[in-house]
C-alpha cells in the first residue's frame, strides 16, 4: 500500500491563496462602489452648476460707425450681424455690422416731418410716427433672410400701416396737435391713446376690414382733469391703458364703453425720495418697472384683494443713483440697467438675482437694444454700435427662487410653486423644489407609519413565536410579495384601491380602529378561555385564529358602513369633512399609505426577522432558565441583540419609499401642494423626474432642475444609509456582550 502524501504546508499555502483572492474581491468591489457613487456625485454636480454661474459677457463682437442724426430706437437681429436705427426725422436705416462699408444697404423714411414718436413692447417690436397734421404712421422692420436661394439674398422689408384719416378730424379737436401717444397692435386691431396740446387724452380704435384697411372704430376723450402726462402706457392686448403724471399713476381698464378709471395709485408711495424717473412694462406686459430718481426700480403688477384687481407694489430692486436707463429683456422676466460710468448690471425679477455687474462700457449708451433670442446686446455710443454676446441662461435660477415664498405675477401672496410648463412665451418659470421635496416626505411618512408597525411587529412575532412548519409557509410567502413590479402595484392602488377607498371611505376610516381592537378582542377571549381549552391549540399556531376575526371585521364593517356614515358624520362624510376644511381628492396620501407600504412590508420585514431569528439561541434559552418570562426575554434580550438589524431594516425600507416612483405616480395625482392632509395628493421628487425629464430640454434649466432633483434623492439616501450605519455600529456596539 502506497503512502499517501500530505503536506500541511501546501494545504495552507492554497487556504492563504484563496483567502487572498476573496479579500481581494471583496475590496474591489467595495472600492467600485465608493467610486461609483462618487463619480454619481460629480456627474450630476456637472449638470447642476451651471445653473448658479453668472452671467457671462463678451463685448465688442461687432463694432461698426454709423453715421446718424438723433438716433431714437435701436434694434439687432438674433444673430448679432445686422442691425437698424430710426432716427428723429423718420428715416430708419439698416446696417451690416460685419461689413467695412460705413453707409446704410437699406434705408427709408417712413413719414416726413414726425413730432412724435412711439414703440410697443420689444417682443412685438411694432413702431409708429405722428406728423404735426396727426397722421399716423406703423411700421414693421423685419430683416433679411439669410439666403433665400443659392448667391441672392433678400433686402429688408418694412411693414407699414397708414391710417386712412388723421388721427385728429373732429370739431373736438380745436386745431390741438399731438404732443406724445402710445399704441397697441392686437391682431387685426390697433389702439392709440394720444396726448394733445392741450392736455387732454384721446383714444382711438380701429380694425382692418377684409381687405387690410384699417378703418375707424370709435373714440374716447379721457377728462382733462387729469392734467399734464410724462409718460402714456398702452398693454399689448389693449386692455389696460397707463398714464403717469410725476409719481401718480392712473391705471385704466378697458369695458364695453371704453377705458374706465380703475386706481390712482401713488408709485413713490408718500416718500418725495422715491419720486419716479419712467416706468417701462416687464416682458408679457403684466408687471410694470418703475425706475425712481434714487436710482431704485421697483415692480407692480396686479393682485386679487377682496374679489377686486389692484396693482400691488411687489419688490425693489437697489441700484445705484446714476442709472440712466433699463432695458427689459424681450421674453424673460429680467432687465438690464446702465449706468452714466457705463457700468451694466443685469437682474431678474422673479429670483431677485443679480447675474451681471461689469463695467461694459466707457460711459452710458445712448441706446441700447436685445436681439429677440436675448443672445446679442447692442448699443449705440457716440456713433458707434457695439455688439456684445451675453451668456444668460438661467436667470430664473436662485436660492430665493428654489427654497423660498415667490410672488409670482397675478398670485395673491408668495408661494412654493412647482410649475414646469404653460402655453405661451409669457410664461414665467416657477421652479420651487419645495413642494416635490415636502411631497417626497409626506409619501414616505406615510407609508412608514403604516409598513414599520406591521412589519416590524410581524417579524417579531414570526421570529420568536411562530411554529417553524408555519414560518417556513409565511416568510417565503412575504419575500415573494417584494417581487411584485411597483407598477402593478401603484396600477392597482390608483384605478382598483383608489375608488374602493372613495365609496367607502367611512368604512376605511373605522377599520383602522376596528381591527386592532378586534384583535385586543380576540387576544383577552382567548386569555379568558379554561386551560383546556388553549392547551388543544399547539404554540405557534394561534395567529390562524385571527384570520377569520379579521375577515370577519372587514365585512361587516364594509356592510354596515352606510348606517356609520349616517351615524356619525350625518350620511355623507365629505361633506362633513370639507365644513371642517378638509379637502378629498381620490387619489392621495392614504391611498399611497396602504400601497407603498405593501411595497415597503416584505423589505423592512424579511432584515428584522432575519435578525431576531439569528439571535443565538442560548442567550434566550440562558434568560428563559433564570426565570424570566417569554416577554421579557424578548424585550430585554432578543430585541435589543437584534435592535442593529432592526434598525437597518426600518432604514431600508425608509430608503425604498423615498426612492419609489411608480406607485407615487399612480396614487398621488401628482399635486405639488403644501398640506399635511391624508385626503389630498402630492408631487415628489422621483415622480417629477420621471414625468418631465423626457419631455425638457436638454441643457435647460428645467433640464438642470431635475438633475438637481436627482441629486437631493442621492444624498438624502446616502445621508439616511450612513446614519443607519453609524447607529448599527452603535447598538452592535452595546449589545455584543450580552
Amino acid at each position: 500500500m502506497a503512502s499517501a502524501q500530505f503536506s500541511l504546508k501546501e494545504r495552507d499555502k492554497k487556504r492563504w491563496l484563496k483567502d487572498r483572492l476573496v479579500r481581494f474581491s471583496v475590496t474591489c468591489g467595495a472600492v467600485s462602489v465608493l467610486a461609483a457613487l462618487v463619480l454619481i456625485f460629480v456627474y450630476l454636480a456637472m449638470v447642476i452648476l451651471p445653473v448658479f454661474s453668472d452671467t457671462g459677457l463678451e463685448t465688442d463682437q461687432a463694432v461698426k460707425t454709423v453715421a446718424v442724426e438723433k438716433p431714437i430706437a435701436l434694434s439687432v437681429d438674433e444673430y448679432g450681424q445686422h442691425a437698424f436705427t430710426i432716427e428723429k426725422s423718420g428715416l430708419v436705416q439698416f446696417w451690416d455690422l460685419e461689413s467695412q462699408n460705413t453707409h446704410s444697404y437699406f434705408e427709408r423714411n417712413v413719414l416726413a416731418n414726425p413730432v412724435a414718436f412711439s414703440r410697443n413692447t420689444p417682443s412685438e417690436n411694432w413702431f409708429a410716427f405722428a406728423d404735426s397734421a396727426s397722421n399716423l404712421t406703423f411700421f414693421y422692420p423685419e430683416y433679411s433672410a439669410p439666403v433665400l436661394q443659392k448667391g441672392s439674398e433678400a433686402d429688408p422689408k418694412i411693414e407699414q400701416i397708414d391710417l386712412p384719416e388723421p388721427f385728429l378730424n373732429d370739431e373736438s379737436s380745436n386745431g390741438t396737435t399731438i404732443e406724445k401717444f402710445a399704441f397697441s397692435k392686437n391682431g387685426r386691431g390697433i389702439t392709440v391713446a394720444a396726448q394733445l396740446s392741450d392736455q387732454r387724452v384721446l383714444v382711438k380704435w380701429y380694425q382692418s376690414d377684409v381687405t387690410g384697411q384699417y378703418v375707424f372704430q370709435k373714440s374716447q376723450w379721457l377728462s382733462d382733469k387729469l392734467g399734464l402726462q410724462q409718460q402714456l402706457l398702452v398693454t399689448p392686448d389693449g386692455q389696460t391703458l397707463y398714464l403717469r403724471s410725476q409719481s401718480d399713476l392712473v391705471v385704466l381698464k378697458l369695458s364695453d364703453s371704453g377705458f374706465n378709471v380703475r386706481e390712482v395709485i401713488d408709485l413713490s408711495l408718500n416718500d418725495a425720495k422715491h419720486s419716479v424717473k419712467s416706468i417701462d412694462l416687464l416682458s408679457g406686459a403684466y408687471s410694470l418697472l418703475v425706475t425712481h430718481e434714487d436710482g431704485q426700480v421697483s415692480q407692480w403688477f396686479d393682485v386679487l384683494k377682496d374679489e377686486k384687481r389692484s396693482l400691488t407694489h411687489i419688490r425693489d430692486f437697489q441700484l445705484a443713483e446714476q442709472v440712466q436707463f433699463i432695458l427689459p429683456d424681450t421674453y424673460r422676466k429680467g432687465f438690464y440697467s446702465f449706468y452714466k460710468n457705463g457700468t451694466l448690471q443685469s437682474h431678474y425679477t422673479t429670483s431677485e438675482k443679480l447675474s451681471l455687474f461689469e463695467r461694459a462700457f466707457d460711459k452710458s449708451p445712448q441706446l441700447a437694444a436685445m436681439s429677440a433670442n436675448e443672445l446679442h446686446l447692442a448699443t449705440l455710443i457716440d456713433g458707434t454700435i457695439s455688439v456684445a454676446k451675453v451668456d444668460n441662461e438661467y436667470p430664473q435660477i436662485s436660492f430665493s427662487s428654489l427654497w423660498q415664498k415667490v410672488w409670482y405675477e397675478s398670485y395673491p401672496e408668495p408661494q412654493y410653486v412647482w410649475q414646469s410648463t404653460s402655453a405661451n412665451d409669457d410664461f414665467e418659470e416657477k421652479f420651487s423644489l419645495v413642494p416635490i421635496t415636502f411631497g417626497t416626505i409626506k409619501a414616505a411618512l406615510f407609508a412608514m407609519m403604516f409598513a414599520v408597525p406591521v412589519a416590524v411587529l410581524g417579524a417579531i412575532y414570526t421570529a420568536y413565536f411562530m411554529s417553524p412548519r408555519m414560518r417556513r409557509v409565511v416568510k417565503p410567502s412575504i419575500e415573494l410579495m417584494e417581487a411584485l413590479p411597483t407598477v402593478i402595484i401603484g396600477f392597482l392602488a390608483g384605478l382598483w384601491f383608489a375608488p374602493i377607498v372613495e365609496t367607502h371611505l367611512t368604512a376605511v376610516f373605522s377599520l383602522m380602529v376596528l381591527l386592532p381592537l378586534s384583535t385586543l378582542l380576540t387576544g383577552f377571549v382567548w386569555f379568558c378561555l379554561p386551560k383546556m381549552v388553549t392547551s388543544r391549540f399547539s404554540n405557534g399556531w394561534h395567529a390562524l385564529i385571527l384570520i377569520p376575526v379579521l375577515v370577519i371585521t372587514v365585512v361587516a364593517v364594509f356592510a354596515g358602513g352606510n348606517s356609520i356614515e349616517a351615524l356619525l358624520f350625518g350620511g355623507d362624510i365629505r361633506t362633513f369633512l370639507a365644513s371642517y376644511g378638509i379637502d378629498f381628492d381620490q387619489r392621495n396620501a392614504l391611498v399611497v399609505g396602504f400601497a407603498m407600504g405593501f411595497a415597503v412590508i416584505p423589505t423592512i420585514f424579511t432584515i428584522a426577522e432575519d435578525a431576531i431569528f439569528s439571535v443565538p439561541k442560548h442567550l434566550s434559552d440562558g434568560s428563559l432558565a433564570l426565570g424570566a418570562t417569554a416577554w421579557q426575554t424578548l424585550i430585554y434580550v432578543v430585541l435589543l441583540t437584534a435592535s442593529p438589524g432592526i434598525f437597518s431594516a426600518v432604514m431600508m425600507g425608509l430608503g425604498r419609499a423615498v426612492g419609489e416612483t411608480m406607485i407615487v405616480l399612480m396614487a398621488t395625482g401628482n399635486t405639488p401642494i403644501l398640506d399635511w392632509n391624508i385626503l389630498e395628493g402630492m408631487r415628489t421628487l422621483s415622480a417629477t423626474i420621471a414625468v418631465e425629464l423626457p419631455e425638457s430640454e436638454v441643457g435647460g434649466s428645467h433640464f438642470r432642475l431635475l438633475f438637481l432633483a436627482a441629486l437631493l434623492l442621492f444624498i438624502f439616501t446616502f445621508a439616511v444609509n450612513s446614519v443607519a450605519e453609524w447607529v448599527r455600529q452603535r447598538l452592535r456596539d452595546k449589545y455584543r456582550a450580552l
